[in-house]
């Protein structure tokens, strides 16, 4: 016998131009308001998303005596208080010197050739919180600043970011980037790469903790520093030698000296 014909579903052909679900599209609970996203936040989402799926991604990290560090930038603002020098601009400093010893930090990778990208210079970008969300603006051959010619672009360009200035060009083409997540009163953070960077360096707040020097115990002001760099470009002895460069600095600055 043969079976009877199933009738056909009572369905209407979508028309080409309702648009289906994206993929990965979230579907909305019952109550829940969407929240359209800025353009800055909308971009970092898009870059950060890229980052995970397309660097492999490691991270080594290091706590260090901050005394040093303190020490001169309290020196370099009271020498000069019309050009005060920030922590940042300092561990940014020591992360140019350092990339000149280490350049595949501050190269990238071309996976379709398989080689590295290795520019002339640094274009050191650095995060900024702003109120339409995080940015990283760009310092332009920061290795040919000086510290407080650094200092200075540090702090003009976050203050444009934040009033919503920068153009797009001074938000894109960054080499490196550094991170300064301790002002949120947090020790530590495993960053994400930049992409299409290769690394990123931050630096968490400094508390004082106990602290062994010599043989005695003492308190010293710490921080954690920590480096995630794309595995793809160099490997952990080269990622740890960079990092260890930029702590020693922060824990006896007038290493710069021999690098200056």
């Amino acid at each position: 016998a043969v079976p009877a014909a199933r009738p056909a579903p009572d369905r209407q052909p979508r028309a080409w131009s309702e648009p289906g679900p994206e993929p990965g599209a979230a579907t909305a609970p019952a109550g829940a308001r969407r929240i359209a996203l800025s353009g800055p936040h909308r971009e970092m989402a898009r870059r950060m998303a890229r980052s995970r799926r397309e660097i492999p991604e490691a991270t080594v990290w290091v706590d260090v005596d901050a005394s040093g560090l303190l020490d001169l930038r309290a020196a370099l603002t009271s020498a000069d208080p019309d050009r005060p020098v920030s922590l940042l601009a300092l561990v940014a400093r020591f992360c140019v010197l350092g990339l000149r010893r280490f350049p595949a930090l501050n190269s990238r990778f071309d996976a379709e050739r398989g080689e590295l990208l290795e520019p002339p210079g640094v274009h050191l970008g650095f995060a900024a919180q702003t109120p339409r969300g995080l940015v990283v603006p760009v310092v332009r051959d920061a290795h040919e600043l000086t510290t407080r010619e650094l200092a200075a672009e540090l702090t003009g360009l976050t203050e444009r970011a934040r009033a919503g200035g920068l153009p797009p060009d001074r938000l894109s083409g960054g080499t490196f980037t550094v991170n300064n997540y301790g002002v949120f009163g947090v020790d530590g953070a495993a960053a994400v790469i930049n992409h299409p960077e290769s690394a990123i360096v931050g630096i968490g707040r400094i508390v004082k903790r106990p602290w062994v020097v010599g043989d005695d115990l003492a308190v010293r002001p710490v921080t954690e520093l920590t480096l995630a760099f794309d595995h793809r470009v160099c490997d952990g002895a080269v990622a740890a030698g960079f990092l260890r460069f930029v702590a020693d600095c922060v824990e006896r600055p007038e290493l710069l000296i021999g690098d200056m």
